[in-house]
Parts: C-alpha cells; sequence; structure tokens
C-alpha cells in the first residue's frame, strides 16, 4: 500500500481500491494481477517497484520489536462490496489506533483477501484480514491477521450477515460491533517495508504481519468466495534485498 502526497487522492485510494483511477483492473484476465503496470500510467510501480508487497515470510533477523499498541474502541460505520473485496469503512474523526514507532496511526478501514496474500514460508491462509491506517503526515502502516480453518467467528459471521452481494452495494453497521475478537491474543509481529496490493501499488507502507492466526469456519470462506466469485489474492512479490523482521 502506500505513503501518500496529497490527502484527498490518498482518501480515495483507503476507501475503494481502484476506485481513484476508475481503471479497469481485476485478478483475472486481461486485468490481471501480472499486466497492473501496463493497464494505466499511474500503475507502473506494480511493475516497476522493488518493495512490492505482498512477500513470502520465510529468513528473517531477530529483533527487539517494541510491542504493537492497539486501540480500538469504536464501531466501523459501514459494509462496502467495492467489487475488489468486502471492505469495512470508519469515520474520519475515529479514535481507533495504533501506536508504533512513537506515532499514532488510526485505522481508516479493514477488508479480505481470500486465500491471504502473505505467505509464510511458501504458506498461504485461507484468509486475511487488512487493518488500513494512516498518521497525520498521511503515511500508511497496515496490520494483517491471518485466519486458518477451525470454528465460526462469530464477529465474522455478523459482517458476512450483512455483507452487501453486489458490487457498490453498502449497509451500515450496528454501532455495537467490537472487532477485538478479530485480532489474536498474542500481538507479536513480522515487519517489513512494502507496498499496497492493489493499484497504484504505490510504496512506502510499514507492514505488520500478525503471527498468531485467527479461526474461521469452512462455511464461512464459501461465503465470501461465493460473493466475490473469484480469489482477490495478489501473488508474492520478489524482496529485492529486503528484510523482514520479527
Amino acid at each position: 500500500m502506500r505513503f501518500f502526497y496529497i490527502k484527498g487522492f490518498l482518501s480515495a485510494i483507503l476507501l475503494s481500491p481502484g476506485a481513484a483511477f476508475g481503471a479497469h483492473w481485476s485478478y483475472e484476465g486481461a486485468g490481471a494481477p501480472e499486466y497492473w503496470g501496463n493497464l494505466n500510467s499511474e500503475y507502473k510501480q506494480c511493475q516497476t517497484g522493488k518493495n512490492q508487497s505482498p512477500t513470502d515470510i520465510h529468513t528473517t533477523l531477530k529483533t527487539h520489536l517494541q510491542p504493537l499498541q492497539v486501540d480500538y474502541r469504536n464501531a466501523p460505520q459501514s459494509i462496502i462490496n467495492n467489487g475488489y473485496t468486502i471492505q469495512i469503512n470508519y469515520p474520519k474523526n475515529t479514535e481507533n489506533k495504533i501506536i508504533i514507532d512513537n506515532e499514532t496511526f488510526y485505522l481508516q478501514q479493514f477488508h479480505f483477501h481470500t486465500p491471504g496474500e502473505n505467505t509464510v514460508d511458501g504458506k498461504h491462509y485461507p484468509l486475511e484480514m487488512r487493518l488500513v491506517h494512516k498518521n497525520t503526515d498521511n503515511e500508511i502502516a497496515v496490520v494483517a491477521v491471518m485466519f486458518k480453518k477451525g470454528p465460526l467467528n462469530e464477529t465474522i459471521k455478523r459482517l458476512w450477515d450483512i455483507m452487501p452481494t453486489r458490487s457498490d452495494q453498502s449497509h451500515k453497521i450496528d454501532s455495537s460491533l467490537d472487532i477485538g475478537p478479530l485480532l489474536p491474543e498474542d500481538m507479536r509481529y513480522y515487519r517489513f517495508t512494502g507496498s499496497l496490493t492493489t493499484p497504484p501499488c504505490s510504496e512506502g507502507v510499514r507492514w505488520l504481519v500478525l503471527k498468531q492466526p485467527v479461526t474461521f469456519s469452512e462455511k464461512q470462506q464459501k461465503k465470501f468466495m461465493e460473493v466475490m466469485h473469484h480469489a482477490n489474492n495478489r501473488p508474492v512479490q520478489t524482496l529485492h534485498g529486503r528484510v523482514i523482521v520479527e
């Protein structure tokens, strides 16, 4: 994801992947990920960038990372099917935040990819949730949560029960929704620098991939796939010498 200049431009990207340009990218056919860099001059980093995401997490550098400070106290505002994913949006004045590098990043939205985009030792998880944050300088920090198959996830169920089935549909979310159960108990993470995983593939994003997965059910994965009609994951990108720390 990205690191960006024009505030209005960034907000459009955050709220609806692809909407800022209206270009016909997709996950299949002529608009598939391998062609993104040729679809629009604004997408050239998808092809030429050297710090692209997602990545495969294998060899890491062990260090003393600061604990991730998370404060999610307010419910999201709406859920939208934007044709690329199911995205849950927060109001502009949200108090939900994380603190990394002694900086505060505010939660803008979260969304899902199936199968998961980042891999661990080459393994795809069946679902990956992305919590997208930005600071006052419009720099981006993404927290990725992996899901593995298991018991039904009650919070996912509440979201899926109101999930729009057609592109560009949206619904309001009940103010009682607590997204805390979508996070693992163990908040240790892998960290690296990367990019947006959708056009324009802008770089400079701080990525934090949580190590411990959360569970959801086979039925819940199938329901998501039925709404999306296809997988919505970008293939893993080359590290080009980047170091992943834990």
